[in-house]
């Protein structure tokens, strides 16, 4: 008799639009406060601790690659716990770290701030976020996790203005207090009250299967490893790049010609084309496998680059490169959670996004200073050239995965 992973929990009931509008809520707020917020205050850090900018970016990278590490048993507490309550213990964790990190004062305490603040978002960013939706829905929670990702695109458009205006009121550690208080009395209320509040999915062992698959058609066996290993090389080469141009987007764009109100401009194209992208898959993505609209949006980032290449400074090749790049970014958030959905389950979600997101932790976190020092020994057209090479081999990976899903399928 042929069995599939079964949830050991009663089912949770399925949540509606409240649920998705507060994690929308909580992971703009998240994202803006832990993560962007940073790029417009590194400078006045830098100057107010008196030191390179290398010690300031570096720990930003640090803090990133402890997260990494930290994420895969973020996603099995997650798993074992729930969402409600380990995303309300990481919200007045994650308050707790951006008080922390406005009251470093030296290397030691900035450095441990910045690890404790990137840890403790593993607990209520994305990953999280997902799986929240996942033990509301169960294994129809693709379309939730497109309207989530949907609301939280507009965390960059909200929080670099927003905090450029602080900046001109207030220094930075007055900044990260209001952030920190900010986000604890907005955050944590929104978990403790419309989080699932039913048992988690938790994974049972199949008795037997048929070939490749379970009854579910979810990958079990060598197929299932070979689907974890394209996914992860395609999750890890992606983010070294988004990792890199988050940083050096406008110096890449200068050094192609553009001035810097251009260069600006097409930089500020991109927030809207994720936007875009996540919201043409939410209209008209739901009968797409999402392991097409993974490759489809793999393939577009290497596009846009290639487009820049061979623009020869042209505005408006540059422009399609930004709305490329931007609907490529914007449909992976989607396909981080719709595609491990898929092949794998609901069952240990939180535990298989944290796998997932492990193997690239080391990309993603050298990937700006990497790319700077490329940029700077091999020059601007070899540095692209790799960013074209890396987002290509990431798009053939999705590739190979759709065809792996389909033939097992």
């Amino acid at each position: 008799m042929t069995t599939s992973v079964q949830s050991q929990a009663s089912p949770v009931p399925t949540a509606g639009t409240g649920l998705i509008l507060a994690l929308g809520v909580t992971q703009v707020a998240g994202y803006g406060t832990l993560y962007y917020a940073f790029a417009v205050l590194a400078p006045g850090m830098t100057r107010s601790f008196g030191w390179v900018p290398e010690w300031t970016y570096g720990g930003f990278a640090v803090g990133l690659l402890a997260g990494g590490l930290a994420a895969p048993f973020a996603g099995r507490l997650i798993d074992s716990f729930g969402t409600r309550w380990m995303m309300s213990i990481g919200s007045a964790l994650a308050s707790l770290s951006l008080f922390a990190l406005s009251k470093a004062e030296g290397l030691i305490s900035y450095y441990a701030a910045m690890i404790m603040l990137e840890v403790v978002s593993t607990l209520v960013l994305y990953d999280a976020a997902f799986t929240a939706l996942t033990q509301a829905h169960g294994a129809s929670a693709r379309r939730a996790i497109s309207k989530l990702t949907l609301i939280g695109g507009f965390a960059s458009t909200l929080f670099w203005p927003l905090t450029t205006a602080l900046l001109a009121q207030a220094d930075w550690r007055a900044i990260y207090q209001i952030y920190a208080v900010g986000y604890l009395l907005l955050a944590l209320p929104l978990h403790v009250l419309l989080l699932p509040r039913g048992a988690p999915v938790h994974a049972a062992k199949p008795a037997r299967s048929t070939g490749a698959t379970t009854a579910d058609g979810y990958l079990v066996g060598a197929a299932r490893q070979r689907a974890f290993v394209l996914l992860a090389v395609a999750f890890s080469l992606q983010g070294f790049v988004v990792s890199a141009m988050s940083v050096h987007m406008l110096t890449l764009l200068q050094g192609f010609g553009f001035s810097a109100a251009l260069a600006v401009t097409f930089g500020a194209m991109v927030g809207p084309s994720q936007v875009t992208g996540r919201l043409i898959e939410m209209l008209f993505g739901t009968n797409v496998p999402p392991v097409t609209t993974a490759w489809v949006s793999g393939a577009l980032m290497p596009l846009g680059f290639i487009l820049l290449v061979f623009g020869g400074g042209t505005a408006a090749l540059a422009g399609l490169f930004a709305i490329a790049y931007g609907v490529s970014m914007g449909l992976s958030s989607i396909v981080r959670g719709t595609v491990p959905l898929q092949l794998f389950g609901p069952a240990g979600y939180g535990a298989m996004l944290g796998k997932l997101s492990a193997p690239g932790l080391v990309i993603r976190a050298a990937a700006p200073l990497a790319f700077a020092v490329m940029m700077e020994r091999t020059g601007l057209s070899a540095s692209t050239a790799v960013l074209v090479a890396l987002s290509g081999v990431a798009a053939l990976a999705l590739l190979l995965l759709a065809r792996t899903a389909t033939a097992e399928g």
